[in-house]
């Protein structure tokens, strides 16, 4: 089957042609590097690393640009702010922003160009765009002339003589109030570059038009990001390629917000949950299983009750991979394909919420052929599990996940046997047929976050939902 692909610019779903046989292109607007990152920017990175892993599973050679907005208006007033050098406050938190991608299992983008690391690509771009018109200097700042490409904001289907275009200080000179800054004039105190125009800095649209152009050229597959990027974001870089000459992007993805009482997640509005933070609370997988999970065309409302019911559903995955696991004496190799349902399910626009529902179905099918001692049955339905959770890189047994129980392994060794001793009382009282105590024991167990299961090897114990 054919993969299907949501186009924001086309406002439907669309079968996925790539540009070249076997291979697929995307570029990712990564992170404007201000401040650590919170869930909802992580979201982005989730969403896009599902998408490559699927098409990589599906046999693409895929080539993945994430950026980093390194200089930005935010960026020189935090400098200000804290009293430090933009390029401080940028590392620090490139840093952080890469730490939360390796905990929360994103792969490494093929490339991730820093934005001030790509001034001549910059420079090379405006003066191209001057010179077929599309461009002009004033003041030492180089704005672009919206009226002058047909065909603005065709991706955010704005009416031009509406139009309301975000403007900073020192934006002087313009024809005309919706013409936006590519390259603003250096201010005092504020980093610059050399230019034919005079010192500056770059605007932020510019540094993705001219990063996607350097690293996947004239035109590629696929550009996402966020939702709240479609304007004026990415309709400003479309102009800057278009104008340029270059065709750009094939396919527009947006993945929706995180939100906290039906707003945006935003440090602007004290509302965000840092990853820093969750990862402390939480174990990283199930951070990935809650955020990479629900559609990503699906605003996902923030709450504790979510996030436990999320560790509450991947812990019966685990469990399942541990009991199977257990049985065959050996790591049970993921199927060499995932079941069909769950493929035309991710071919279908990414559904993971309809593929993740085929997960669930086979675990049950699998703790049935446990519970009936089918060693073989269980053992099939794991390896059908480990193929399709690998694709959503969530597989218990993987690498990256490993750790996470080895780190608590000698833990679980302590709590085990105390576990055990109380359970050989309830195993006392049940052969005494004293009921009573049996369900106190169970009962109290319980009360203490332990879920006692009953199966034909005795009595097991799990965590359960916070």
């Amino acid at each position: 089957m054919t993969i299907r692909l949501y186009d924001t610019s086309a406002r439907q779903i669309r079968d996925f042609a790539p540009l070249t046989p076997g291979c697929v292109s995307i570029y990712l607007c990564g992170a404007t590097v201000q401040a650590a990152p919170h869930i909802g920017h992580i979201r982005s990175g989730l969403n896009f690393d599902i998408m490559r892993r699927w098409f990589a599973y599906r046999g693409y050679d895929v080539t993945f640009v994430r950026n980093v907005t390194d200089i930005d208006d935010k960026i020189i007033r935090k400098a200000a702010e804290q009293n430090r050098p933009w390029w401080s406050i940028g590392y620090e938190n490139e840093r952080a922003f890469n730490d939360a991608y390796a905990a929360l299992g994103c792969l490494p983008p093929t490339y991730e160009p820093r934005a001030t690391g790509h001034i001549t690509e910059m420079v090379e771009m405006m003066r191209g765009l001057i010179e077929r018109g599309h461009a002009y200097e004033a003041d030492g700042n180089v704005y672009f002339d919206v009226r002058s490409l047909p065909g603005y904001l065709s991706l955010s289907n704005q009416d031009l003589d509406e139009l309301r275009q975000p403007s900073e200080d020192g934006e002087t000179g313009k024809r005309d109030l919706r013409d936006f800054a590519m390259w603003k004039a250096a201010k005092p105190g504020e980093p610059s570059w050399e230019t034919p125009w005079g010192r500056g800095r770059p605007g932020w649209h510019l540094e993705c038009s001219a990063m996607a152009h350097k690293y996947l050229g004239e035109e590629f597959d696929i550009h996402g990001g966020g939702i709240d990027l479609i304007f004026p974001h990415h309709e400003n870089e479309i102009a800057q390629a278009k104008g340029f000459g270059d065709a750009f992007a094939r396919y527009w993805v947006h993945n929706a917000w995180v939100t906290m009482s039906g707003e945006k997640m935003s440090k602007s509005l004290g509302n965000s949950v840092l990853v820093s933070e969750m990862v402390k609370k939480w174990p990283p997988v199930v951070l990935r299983y809650y955020l990479g999970t629900p559609h990503y065309r699906s605003t996902i409302e923030y709450s504790e009750e979510s996030l436990r019911e999320a560790e509450s559903a991947y812990g019966r995955i685990e469990g399942f991979v541990q009991r199977v696991t257990e049985l065959a004496g050996h790591a049970v190799e993921p199927a060499a394909e995932v079941p069909p349902a769950f493929a035309e399910a991710m071919d279908d626009d990414l559904g993971v919420p309809q593929a993740l529902a085929i997960v669930h179905t086979t675990v049950r099918q699998g703790n049935s052929a446990l519970a009936a001692d089918d060693k073989d049955a269980a053992v099939a339905r794991l390896a059908e599990v480990r193929a399709m959770l690998g694709v959503l890189g969530l597989d218990p047994l993987d690498a990256q996940w490993a750790g996470e129980q080895a780190q608590g392994e000698d833990l679980r060794h302590v709590v085990d046997s105390l576990v055990r001793l109380v359970l050989d009382q309830r195993e006392g009282a049940r052969a005494r047929k004293d009921w009573a105590t049996a369900d106190a024991i169970r009962d109290r167990l319980g009360q203490s976050g332990l879920v006692i299961e009953d199966s034909p090897q005795g009595p097991r114990w799990s965590l359960g939902s916070r």
